[in-house]
């Protein structure tokens, strides 16, 4: 079997696109998740990407705190919904593909 070239380009282009959407729809949901008082951890959340890999940071000193459940805001955290919400998010992008 001989694999279309363009077809594989395709795919791949497909699959970047389907991971970088996901990942901006999941700042999104983590932001929101994000325990608001006076708006630094919000202000403080950041989508950074570079040409191989997205990250979302939590730039203040007590993000582990709130994560764990500090908040009454967000007593299950933000980490473990938004792992959740992402991996939901690529499996329907990638059933699509």
């Amino acid at each position: 079997m001989k694999i279309n070239q363009n077809d594989l380009k395709a795919l791949q282009k497909d699959i970047e696109n389907a991971i970088e959407a996901s990942m901006n729809e999941t700042y999104k949901y983590y932001r929101n998740e994000t325990p608001i008082r006076g708006g630094n951890a919000r202000n403080k959340t950041k989508l950074t990407k570079s040409s191989t890999r997205q990250k979302i940071s939590s730039n203040y000193d007590y993000a582990g705190r709130l994560d764990s459940g500090w908040s009454k805001q967000a007593p299950k955290g933000f980490t473990k919904p938004s792992f959740e919400f992402l991996e939901d998010s690529i499996t329907k992008r990638f059933k699509r593909i």
